[in-house]
């Protein structure tokens, strides 16, 4: 295979394929300051502005530029901290799954346990205590990433998301059954007394087999984490809640002032 090389003349070639979708505008921007820096607009401002006799409202137009720039970049950077969270919570999330659905957790084994009386009673059976606080970490992440998404407003992260609730809300009966409720918020809450009473091959069903709610939660959180990175790569032209921000055109400014 050949790679046909063209020679170009003018560097704007670079930026020629740079155009699609939301980048348009911030492209327009940048194309913009790129043509005043090449006609000597943008070096002549900077003379006037450092100039001893610069107008007081040349001063301005330079100075609120920075100031809005340097605000877009703190909400920017605020931003990009919810959406690393949320990744971070949706790993967390998938990891927790994932480790329910280990063969070893739910293989029968010798348990021994303790009644009322203190009396040690040994036989075969799930180690119920293992499962309680593997699910218990799985709640928590639940929660966790519930709690951390509900501060976004990226549409894909909040689909999917979204997606993974209603799952949620669709096992509620089953969930329910072993000590697992869907709250009106849409967090989890685990009773302890009630799941290690349950019937532990329900939860084995529940967590440990291929396609299972485990499964297909380990599934989802892995599409929320991969939204949330997404999210953060979007750029300065959105702002916060997902909306697209301030736009600057530094170019057209710096032109229309000489």
């Amino acid at each position: 295979m050949s790679i046909n090389i063209q020679q170009k003349s003018d560097i704007s070639y670079l930026f020629s394929g740079m155009g699609a979708g939301n980048s348009n505008v911030s492209m327009g921007n940048f194309l913009s300051d790129y043509a005043s820096i090449k006609n000597g607009s943008y070096g002549k401002l900077m003379k006037a502005y450092y100039s001893e006799s610069a107008n007081g409202a040349l001063k301005s137009i330079v100075k609120n530029s920075d100031k809005n720039k340097n605000n877009l970049k703190g909400v920017n950077s605020e931003e990009n901290q919810t959406y690393a969270t949320v990744e971070k919570d949706a790993d967390t999330l998938k990891n927790a799954a994932d480790g329910l659905l280990g063969k070893s957790l739910f293989a029968m084994k010798n348990v021994t346990v303790k009644d009322e009386n203190g009396e040690e009673t040994t036989s075969m059976d799930y180690d119920r205590e293992a499962i309680y606080q593997a699910v218990k970490g799985f709640v928590n992440s639940y929660n966790a990433l519930m709690t951390s998404a509900d501060d976004t407003g990226d549409t894909t992260v909040q689909r999917r998301v979204e997606n993974l609730a209603n799952k949620t809300f669709t096992m509620n009966k089953s969930l329910k059954a072993v000590g697992i409720t869907f709250q009106e918020d849409g967090k989890l809450s685990l009773d302890q007394s009630t799941f290690m009473k349950a019937d532990m091959s329900r939860v084995k069903s529940l967590f440990n087999d291929n396609g299972s709610y485990g499964y297909q939660v380990s599934a989802q959180a892995s599409l929320i984490s991969y939204a949330a990175d997404s999210a953060m790569t979007k750029g300065s032209a959105y702002g916060m809640g997902g909306s697209q921000g301030v736009n600057f055109n530094t170019g057209n400014l710096f032109n229309g002032y000489f």
